[in-house]
């Protein structure tokens, strides 16, 4: 049961991501000629109208073919014979759909459990907080300039941004804002630097305009997550023995089922879609990094024609997004690969 919802989630993430380039294809009247959820052969097809849809072997990944997206075609309904603007809308709304449905589950989550604010609940005897002047009921606002609305960003600030020797921290206090700088101090019982401040889980109900409000906020702080992580990848600070894809990602659903399914189905429900938030947004990051074969890297290849005014070679074009493809599968067998051993 575990494993197929772990699935569900994971594919209908995918879907949405292809609806948005479905839409705007047919939006802008280019000819879709299949809907495909997986990878591999297929196992099960349907038509309707003039496209084909398609369930795969695999459960990972989906795609949105269109005519004439890397071929030669004569249709004017190829998606090549379309403006710039036009295929910049097709392409950028897979991961536009992504952040839409990220902000849609940030929405029932908040709606749900409430938001767990940045106000202090204590202050640790000295400890660099302490010293700093900060006291329990105090509500940070900013860390080095990066707002923070949950106490989560508090703690991933920190944890992202543990070389740092200091942080200017701007909370509140009594409706009056206050400056500090903060010194952290090593613990070897907690293994990371610490500032000295506790907070418990203390989730609060917010005004239905409040949860709008606050889903924002949740996307800036999943974005700024991915962002923070690809960072720490590329300057080898994370191994990519630690990356996760598909495989570990169906893992992690399942573990946090089992870990939620004796609190009863609310939790269950909870922090599978608190993972579906993470998933879809991750996603819709990923998709933007202009790298060839990944919507990004279409979309900069149309930032390069505008500059140019001209198209690029189709044969060109095709090429690198061919590259891209193959070195995108290489990094998925090898992701794929150390989640197989993560779990032997």
């Amino acid at each position: 049961m575990k494993i197929i919802l772990a699935i569900l989630i994971f594919s209908f993430i995918i879907i949405f991501h292809e609806l948005g380039h479905f839409l705007f294809a047919k939006k802008c009247n280019v000819k879709v000629n299949e809907f495909t959820l997986g990878l591999g052969p297929t196992i099960l097809s349907w038509g309707k109208g003039e496209t084909k849809y398609c369930l795969k072997l695999l459960p990972f990944g989906g795609s949105c073919v269109m005519e004439g997206e890397d071929e030669e075609s004569d249709s004017d309904r190829a998606f090549s014979k379309k403006s710039l603007w036009e295929r910049f809308q097709i392409v950028f709304a897979g991961p536009f759909f992504n952040f839409i449905l990220a902000y849609i589950l940030s929405v029932v989550y908040i709606a749900c459990i409430g938001v767990n604010d940045t106000t202090i609940t204590d202050v640790m005897e000295n400890m660099p907080a302490a010293e700093a002047g900060m006291k329990a009921g105090d509500k940070i606002i900013s860390i080095d300039g990066y707002n923070v609305h949950f106490y989560n960003e508090v703690s991933i600030y920190t944890f992202l941004n543990a070389d740092e020797d200091d942080y200017t921290v701007v909370y509140l206090r009594e409706g009056q804002k206050h400056t500090t700088t903060i010194t952290p101090v090593y613990s070897k019982e907690a293994g990371k630097k610490m500032l000295g401040v506790t907070k418990t889980n203390d989730y609060q109900k917010v005004s239905p305009l409040k949860v709008l409000e606050y889903s924002v906020y949740e996307i800036k702080y999943q974005i700024y997550i991915t962002l923070s992580s690809l960072k720490l990848l590329f300057t080898g600070q994370v191994s990519m023995n630690e990356v996760s894809g598909p495989v570990g990602v169906v893992s992690t659903i399942s573990n946090v089922y089992d870990e939620s399914v004796t609190s009863g189905i609310f939790y269950v429900f909870i922090n599978l879609t608190s993972i579906a938030i993470l998933l879809t947004a991750n996603l819709g990051v990923m998709n933007l990094l202009p790298f060839p074969a990944l919507d990004g890297g279409r979309i900069l290849l149309f930032i390069i024609e505008g500059i140019r005014g001209k198209k690029m070679r189709p044969e060109i074009e095709n090429g690198i997004n061919l590259v891209g493809f193959g070195l995108l599968m290489v990094l998925m067998v090898v992701v794929m690969y150390n989640d197989i051993l993560k779990l032997m």
